[in-house]
Parts: C-alpha cells; sequence; structure tokens
C-alpha cells in the first residue's frame, strides 16, 4: 500500500480497546489502520483510519498495536487472496439436522 509519503510497506494496523467517548467513530475489538505520523506519536496520540473512513488523531492509550504476518497483513488490508482454494459454502439451515 502506498503512503501519503509515497513509500511502499506493510499497513499498521491496532486494536481498539475502548471507544473512549467516540462510540460512533471506534468499534473496541476491531483492528484500524494506523497511518505514520511520527508528532502524534511523540504525544502518544495514533493517527487511525475510523469508522468515516478518514483519518483522525486518537489517544494511543485507546488502542494496542498489532503485528500481523506479511500474509496475513496483505489479507487484512484486502490486497491478496488465495488463489485456487474456493470456499465451500455453508448448509443451509434447512438441510442442517437437529436433535428432537
Amino acid at each position: 500500500m502506498t503512503k501519503k509519503n509515497g513509500r511502499r510497506g506493510p499497513t499498521r494496523f491496532a486494536l481498539c480497546i475502548d471507544s473512549g467517548g467516540y462510540p460512533a467513530s471506534l468499534e473496541p475489538r476491531k483492528l484500524y489502520e494506523v497511518l505514520p505520523d511520527p508528532e502524534a506519536e511523540r504525544h502518544g496520540q495514533l493517527r487511525v483510519i475510523d469508522e468515516s473512513g478518514d483519518d483522525y488523531l486518537y489517544a494511543g492509550e485507546l488502542f494496542r498495536l498489532v503485528d500481523l504476518s506479511p500474509s496475513l497483513n496483505r489479507i487484512v488490508r484486502g490486497g491478496e487472496r488465495r488463489k485456487g482454494k474456493v470456499a465451500r459454502p455453508i448448509r443451509r439451515a434447512s438441510k442442517i439436522r437437529t436433535a428432537r
């Protein structure tokens, strides 16, 4: 993914652990993309792409940075799909037998 500064590299992600009074913008237990902002990080903040799709500064204490493997990073970003593998459809509820 190309960054604002034109650099390519793995995207950083953070797990939201608290919405911090921003329930429309942040969902706890959800991964958010973190954009590089060294000045904000010096002040304990993270620049995060929130639910609006725009990037905003949030207190770093609302998140935990997550290290993803390169392949998982690509999958989370949506840039790579597994080739040659077709997902099996889930059985419809009407086809599943239940104990009576």
